[in-house]
């Protein structure tokens, strides 16, 4: 259904969107982008599980609890990132982040990313003037890119 929303939104506008996405909100950013690149003109995903999806995270253990698959969501994530995504991506990613490691939201796979790490805990990163100053930058920097 996000996808829908997409091309509707598109749709509705005129051309591309930004996407911007916060935990497993980016991961979903992402594969809208992947799926939809002439859709979406960038992304940008904050404290996201782009590597191994919930293996790689604090929450792990609520995953084993209720019987997922945490090798198998691996294995999945990483034939879906087998297929680079082409927009532009900015994955930020905290130093304190506490639920998403390091190395889950590092962005590895993509040719056009950009990561970048702030101090912020999970849940501090949606209410830092840091990453909010960093959004609206790579947001005004696409919109010169696209002009």
């Amino acid at each position: 259904r996000f996808f829908e929303r997409v091309e509707d939104r598109v749709k509705a506008l005129g051309g591309p969107v930004s996407l911007i996405g916060w935990s497993l909100g980016g991961y979903i950013a992402r594969e809208a982008a992947r799926e939809l690149p002439h859709c979406v003109s960038q992304v940008i995903t904050m404290g996201s599980p782009i590597n191994g999806g919930p293996k790689y995270t604090s929450i792990e253990p609520l995953f084993k609890l209720r019987g997922a698959n945490l090798d198998l969501i691996e294995e999945t994530i990483n034939e879906r990132n087998a297929k680079p995504i082409e927009v532009p991506i900015t994955a930020i990613y905290g130093t304190r982040d506490g639920i998403v490691s390091d190395f889950a939201a590092i962005d590895t796979s993509s040719p056009r990313v950009r990561n970048i790490q702030v101090s912020a805990s999970h849940f501090g990163m949606g209410f830092s003037s840091r990453v909010w100053s960093l959004i609206q930058r790579t947001l005004e920097e696409g919109d010169k890119r696209n002009a």
